[in-house]
């Protein structure tokens, strides 16, 4: 068998195939972290466990399917795989790169029409729940959030003959690195950022405000003032259809206010945002987040969207009444913080500037950006 890709790996879950992943990771790396999927069956067995005593592990594997390895970054998944075929274990190969390439991989989903012809694309990046958009409209396109794999964007565009003419961060990340003001520099285009989240950013941009339209080909993206998740988060509406939520609002949850050191100054924020500017909005918007937590919130196509409508009856963190209820329910519930967030924070500030290695360990981890 040959190695399977990340490529492919992600095409067997979004087609419901059925896959069984052996993990030789650590215990509490694979318990913290690991390939999810509806049809995704994987077990863990350390390494050293692997390696003192391969018998007792060949009787737990399936005999009826394909096995396929997975380590941190695809180096002790080929021993493994030695291992265990000198052991008599058959249909078995390793998972290319292993969970730092799962982690990186972006899969483009075409998501819909814009007014007047244009597109608007979803790259998934299902190792860490991350979503980015590339909005086209006559050859000019716009990205929105995007991850620091500039290339995978450029490669698209440059395949479909257009031309990059717009980059925007929604907020100040803190979970992943931004790739927006390296897209902006390679592209020559025009970098907006929200000037609320300027905690002594180390770069120029153009001021992401309300009242502020963004022209890409023939399509408008309004930005719409949203704090909550950080001060200055704003969200996007292109060509009155979409909503484009960053980390506000997720199909099954809502964003976190605490990534700064700041819960108890932003959840009342973050309770306006979701129960009085989006209220306001059309309820036939389509919600476009920037995350997603688990794959349920997947659609059949792979894509994560819904109408904002649909949100408001099935988000269950959309429907408490009570103030003080709902400043409980996210204050008590969140999850641990993301690996590296202050690190990380910093570079997107521009005041670090991490190596392609330390980039990779900074964003080992699960995203972690909606409250529990």
């Amino acid at each position: 068998m040959e190695p399977l890709t990340v490529k492919e790996l992600v095409q067997k879950i979004l087609n419901k195939e059925e896959v069984f992943l052996l993990d030789v990771r650590k215990q509490e790396d694979y318990e913290d972290w690991s390939v999810e999927g509806n049809t995704v069956r994987s077990m863990n067995i350390p390494f050293n466990e692997l390696e003192n005593g391969v018998e007792d592990v060949k009787e737990q594997l399936p005999t009826d399917k394909n096995i396929y390895v997975m380590c941190a970054k695809g180096v002790s998944s080929q021993k493994a795989v030695s291992i265990l075929k000198d052991a008599g274990v058959q249909d078995i190969t390793y998972v290319e790169g292993g969970m730092t390439a799962w982690s990186e991989h972006l899969e483009p989903i075409h998501i819909g029409e814009t007014k007047n012809g244009g597109s608007i694309h979803q790259f998934v990046r299902i190792g860490k729940g991350c979503l980015s958009y590339l909005i086209e409209s006559n050859g000019e396109v716009a990205i929105i959030d995007s991850n620091r794999m500039t290339e995978v964007y450029e490669d698209f565009v440059r395949q479909k003959g257009w031309t990059i003419k717009v980059v925007v961060d929604s907020h100040l990340h803190a979970d992943h690195i931004s790739g927006g003001r390296q897209l902006a520099d390679d592209s020559n285009a025009d970098y907006w950022f929200p000037p609320k989240d300027d905690e002594g950013v180390q770069f120029e941009y153009q001021p992401l405000e309300d009242g502020k339209v963004i022209k890409v080909g023939d399509t408008e993206i309004k930005p719409i003032y949203t704090p909550g998740h950080t001060i200055g988060s704003t969200s996007l509406i292109v060509d009155d259809e979409y909503l484009l939520t960053g980390d506000i609002l997720f199909v099954d949850s809502i964003g976190r206010p605490d990534l700064a050191g700041k819960a108890d100054d932003w959840v009342d924020d973050l309770r306006n945002t979701l129960y009085e500017r989006y209220e306001q909005l059309s309820d036939d918007l389509t919600v476009l987040p920037s995350h997603f937590g688990e794959m349920e919130e997947m659609n059949e196509d792979g894509s994560v969207q819904a109408k904002l409508s649909t949100l408001y009856k099935e988000n269950e963190r959309l429907n408490i009444e009570d103030p003080d209820q709902f400043n409980h329910m996210v204050t008590d519930n969140l999850p641990p913080q993301p690996n590296s967030h202050e690190q990380i924070r910093k570079t997107n500030m521009g005041q670090k500037t991490p190596d392609a290695e330390e980039q990779q360990e900074m964003e080992v981890g699960p995203n972690r950006c909606a409250i529990s």
